[in-house]
């Protein structure tokens, strides 16, 4: 049978989430506008330049994986074969 005293609004379900859980969404929006306006600064960028600058930030994590050995699971099976080429840390020792 249906109640109506334990009906409860939406506004009231909302004042019982918890603090935590408001700061965690707030900073995800925040994360989110901030990441509109970078895209919006880096489209008005010289392709070029975006290029260079794209390749040379992967060419750093890629050969900081391969010197570390830190690499995610999913970059492995192209990590494992450069390792043999490249120096390793453990090579260095």
């Amino acid at each position: 049978m249906f109640s109506l005293a334990v009906a409860t609004t939406t506004l009231d379900r909302l004042q019982h989430v918890a603090p935590a859980a408001w700061t965690r969404i707030g900073i995800a929006v925040l994360a989110l506008v901030a990441v509109v306006i970078v895209l919006r600064k880096v489209a008005k960028i010289n392709k070029l330049i975006l290029a260079i600058v794209v390749c040379l930030a992967a060419s750093f994590v890629g050969f900081n994986w391969i010197y570390q050995g830190n690499e995610p699971d999913w970059a492995r099976p192209v990590i494992e074969p450069l390792t043999k080429f490249f120096p390793t840390k453990d090579s260095m020792k």
